[in-house]
Parts: C-alpha cells; structure tokens; sequence
C-alpha cells in the first residue's frame, strides 16, 4: 500500500476531532430525588422560611401566630409563579404557597439580622450565668477548673 492509500483508509475510520471531545465531555447523567419543598426565587432584601401551619392534621394555631408576631409574612403565589403547584386541599390560607402543613414565610434581612443579634445577646448571658454561678462554688483549695495555677516558693531556716 502506498502512503496515499493509508492516509484515505484512516480518515475513514476515525471519527472527526469534534464528535470525539463531545462524547468525552458528555458527563453521566444521574437521577436526584426531588425536593419536597421547592426553592423560591431569591428576592433582593428577604429570606425565606417554612413555617408550620399544622401537625398531624391539627391546625397549628400558635406556631403560625407567633411566627407572624416575630415579622414573618406569608408568601403570595401570585408573586412567586415558579412555585405554581398544586396547594394543600382545603387549606385556610387561600392564595398562599401551603406544601403538606408547611407555609412559606419571608422576612427583611434588617430584621432577621436584629433578631439573630439579640438571640446572641441572651445565649451569651446564660453562658455567663452558668458560668458565674460554677465558679462561685470554686474553693481555692479544690479549684473546679485549672485555670490559673499559682505556686509559692520557701526556703527553709538552714537548720
């Protein structure tokens, strides 16, 4: 065989450049399960929640007042149309998104970052109580923690 006819026979079985990096990119697609709650748009300034309307059935009354009374608000389908799924039946928060007992809920980040403040402001305060009320048990002779450790030196009279 000639060098020509080499050249020909090979183009002919080889695939083309670009068909080959294709299927090398070509990544395996692998089935997830699906989200029970979808993930609403990000709206510039809010986050989102899910807040607990009932429980077994029961309407949970005083979950979702004082989630209301914290700042949360009810999101409106009407202004989230990616979350357009079939809502709960016979559900009291008609035109809200309401998946199995669960509402979604937005608040101001202004206003969840003042909340977050002063729940660190009362968990830092009953550190410190706990904290005070160990210590004040502590005998110098039997401290309860190692903290500082202080040693005395003596010299003896020489006898």
């Amino acid at each position: 065989m000639s060098n020509d006819e080499n050249a020909t026979e090979g183009k002919d079985t080889r695939m083309s450049r670009e068909l080959g990096d294709r299927e090398a990119e070509k990544r395996p697609v692998t089935w997830t399960p699906p989200t029970i709650l979808p993930d609403p748009d990000p709206q510039e300034g809010y986050s989102f929640r899910w807040i607990r309307t009932a429980m077994r059935g029961e309407a949970d009354n005083a979950n979702v007042s004082a989630k209301m009374r914290e700042g949360w608000e009810p999101v409106r389908l009407e202004d989230h149309p990616e979350l357009k799924i079939l809502p709960d039946i016979d559900t009291r928060f008609e035109g809200n998104v309401v998946i199995g007992g669960l509402m979604l809920c937005k608040m101001p980040n202004e206003i969840l970052e003042q909340k977050r403040a002063y729940q660190q402001h009362l968990s830092n305060t009953q550190i410190e109580a706990v904290e005070n009320s160990y210590l004040r048990e502590q005998d110098a002779r039997m401290p309860l923690l190692p903290s500082e450790r202080s040693t005395r030196v003596t010299f003896g009279d020489g006898s």
